[in-house]
């Protein structure tokens, strides 16, 4: 799977969020996009997801040297942010059956090994809006994680975790997104620490 943009910029306004991006997101591949908060890294994610068009320049998403119609972007991407929000009045039960409803989990991942990897034994029957914060996020990540995409966007993954949480993300990183594009946004390196290439929003304002 390949990401390219191409001379592409995102404004709101009068006001440039990006521009003049020229840059090639290959897989197998992880990257981070870092800089501080207000930098605009989660406006460029949008735009890798297809969430947002460019407003200048043009992104491109080939597939076995086919070029991707818009409409069958999403099949290919799963994206997990603290912005995007989970259906409050599901059990954790239903959540996890209606995901996989919508797209399909990679491979020997069933119901029983999603309850397994989040590590949440008294929450099946537990309405997500009594959940807290750190248990939501881990619900976010391992739904997006999961999911059998060529593509996994991460927004501020360590968003509400706490130490060992942040280390359960990334077990599930090594395990599960071996072989996939990867793309985390956060403003701590440390989020990131296993993404050989690193972007500075900021280079490209």
């Amino acid at each position: 799977m390949i990401v390219r943009l191409q001379n592409a910029g995102k404004r709101y306004r009068l006001d440039w969020i990006f521009r003049g991006l020229e840059y090639t997101f290959d897989s197998p591949g992880r990257y981070a996009v870092l800089g501080p908060n207000g930098s605009g890294k989660s406006t460029l994610l949008k735009v890798l997801s297809g969430h947002l068009s460019p407003s200048k320049g043009r992104i491109l998403f080939e597939k076995n040297g086919k070029t991707l119609e818009p409409d069958d972007v999403y099949h290919s991407v799963s994206y997990a942010a603290p912005y995007i929000e989970l259906i409050e009045e599901f059990t954790l039960e239903e959540a996890l059956k209606f995901h996989a409803r919508l797209k399909p989990m990679l491979p020997g991942i069933t119901p029983v090994r999603l309850y397994e990897l989040l590590s949440l034994p008294r929450a099946r029957a537990k309405e997500i809006r009594f959940f807290s914060s750190g248990m939501k996020q881990r619900v976010k990540l391992a739904l997006a994680i999961c999911c059998d995409t060529p593509i996994l966007l991460l927004d501020e993954p360590a968003t509400n975790l706490d130490v060992q949480g942040v280390q359960w993300y990334k077990n599930l990183i090594a395990e599960f997104a071996a072989d996939r594009l990867v793309i985390i946004a956060s403003n701590d390196p440390h989020d990131a620490e296993f993404c050989p290439v690193h972007l500075n929003i900021l280079d490209f304002k």
